[in-house]
Order: C-alpha cells, then structure tokens, then sequence
C-alpha cells in the first residue's frame, strides 16, 4: 500500500460519484430505472479506471461477475459503485460510492467512501470527530431492516435509534461525529463495508462483527452479514448488549 492507492481510491470514488450526480439531473431517468442506470454507469467507469491504473490487480465489484482469480491475488479492489441505490433515486443524500484496496496478509490498506451530495469523500487517514458525545447517543440503523438487538443495545448505552440509508453513510456519519454507534445485521456483502471499515479503522474507530470478530475480505463466500462500527469508547456496552 502507498499514499498514491489511497490517493487513488479517493479520486475514483468521487469521479464516480460526479459522474452519479450528472446522470441523475440531466437522463430524466426515475426510480428503479435510474438507479439500475447509475449502478452500471459507476461500476463501467470503476472497472475501466482499475483496468487502466491498477491492471495487475483484480476487482470485487457488486454490479460485476465475480472473478475467482482474487482468491490467489495480492491486492484486490473492492467496490461498491453505487451503495444506496434506492435512496440515490428517490434523490436523497445518504448514498455513496464504495472504493477499497484489500492486501495479501495486511487487509484493507486504502479505502475512500465518497458522499456527492454532501460534496464530500472521506478517505484512510482522516481522524474522527473528537467532539464530546451527546447525553443521548445517537445509534444508526437500516431505515428498512434494524436488527433485532438495536432496542438492546439502546437502552444499554442509553441511546436513540435513527434510521439512514447505505452503509458508508452510516458509518460516515459516525466518523464525523454525526451519531456514535452504527449496528446492522440481516445481510450484507463485504463490498457494503469493506471501504467504509477501511476508514472507520484508519481513523481510530471500532469496527467489528457482530461478536466480535475482526471483519475479514477477499473471503470464498463475500457475504458479510453484520458490523457494528462505534466510538472506541461504546464498544464494549454494545458487543455486550448484542451478546446478551
């Protein structure tokens, strides 16, 4: 890993990003048709840019066939070109575009989480928001599915459950101090996390399974189904909670 992957990731991810928001203003394309339009336009425009900079390396995308030559590659990008499709087209603001580098034996080692309508990408080696947390700590969950453990933890950290969309939103928002706890179980695949973990981890946040567990990539099976990213200092109540 270099400065010049992270660097990369970062500008990919945001040039996807622009690239969503042009489409969606100017295709007069709504709902599930534009949000299958915006799924293949940044996933064509992330696999051409890797192709053309990083040819050596593979790519785990959600919109591509899954190459298994990345079960014996050193690096592998793991992107989600769009994460938020349903909320990208209904034009709201907390979906994202997911960009990753996994390495043989480090992890995930360059990571960017780009938010266009907040004209934002966060990317590895960005602190976290030190700001105080609030007497009430905010807990992010899928506005569509919470996990059944998020009542519990609530009342173990004394918190307030808050539903958003797509999980690099979630996890950004904790990051810069938006909301403290972010829980999810139910289903996801590593390319929902692995970028938005990459930073959360870079930056001195906790990221973990549900358990516990370190969150692993570039796995057989990608299917991931559960994180909790927080606050270093609310991980322990809450893996309790979710245990108990």
């Amino acid at each position: 890993m270099t400065t010049t992957d992270i660097r990369l990731a970062a500008e990919l991810a945001g040039q996807a990003g622009q690239r969503l928001l042009g489409l969606r203003a100017e295709s007069g394309l709504t709902g599930a048709e534009l949000g299958k339009k915006g799924d293949a336009l940044a996933n064509d425009f992330l696999l051409e840019r890797l192709a053309g900079q990083r040819g050596a390396d593979t790519v785990l995308s959600e919109e591509a066939k899954d190459d298994r030559a990345r079960l014996a590659a050193e690096r592998v990008w793991i992107v989600d070109p769009l994460d938020g499709t349903k909320e990208y087209a209904k034009g709201r603001s907390d979906w994202a575009v997911h960009v990753a580098l996994w390495e043989a034996g480090a992890g995930i080692t360059a990571a960017a989480v780009a938010q266009p309508d907040l004209d934002t990408v966060h990317a590895s080696g960005q602190s976290a928001s030190a700001a105080e947390p609030p007497a009430v700590p905010r807990i992010l969950v899928s506005a569509s599915r919470p996990p059944e453990f998020a009542d519990a933890v609530a009342r173990e950290v004394g918190g307030a459950l808050v539903p958003m969309g797509s999980a690099g939103a979630k996890t950004m928002a904790v990051l810069r101090g938006e909301a403290e706890i972010y829980v999810h179980a139910g289903g996801q695949w590593e390319w929902d996390s692995a970028a938005p973990v990459g930073v959360a981890l870079a930056a001195g946040l906790h990221a973990s399974r549900i358990d516990g567990a370190p969150l692993r990539y570039n796995r057989e099976d990608p299917y991931l189904p559960d994180l909790v990213v927080c606050r270093p200092e609310f991980a322990g109540r809450v893996l309790a909670a979710i245990g108990a």
